[in-house]
């Protein structure tokens, strides 16, 4: 699976924001909770999950969306799977770097 890539450079460093690449377009409603796909927010480049993993370690704060995106992060530690949000059963997660 290749994963969708935005990096955005913020006063408080580096924001990447990483999407499976099969929900990437779509919208995602729940509630009132929403993803919106659609958003420029989420437009990057493709990368492979190894791509994904070496940019994950540079950022400050991640952004991530889809199955694939988020079992990355919880493989490398970096989210706990009781703090995942399910929109619409697509899992959610965001992580602050120290």
């Amino acid at each position: 699976m290749d994963y969708i890539v935005a990096k955005k450079q913020s006063q408080f460093g580096l924001l990447v924001v990483v999407t499976d690449s099969d929900i990437i377009g779509k919208k995602f409603e729940e509630d009132r909770l929403q993803l919106d796909l659609t958003k420029k927010f989420y437009q990057g480049e493709a990368k492979t999950k190894e791509e994904v993993k070496a940019i994950m370690i540079t950022a400050r704060h991640i952004h991530l969306t889809g199955k694939g995106a988020v079992a990355i992060a919880v493989e490398m530690d970096l989210v706990d799977p009781k703090k995942i949000i399910f929109i619409d059963k697509v899992p959610h997660a965001e992580v602050m770097n120290e």
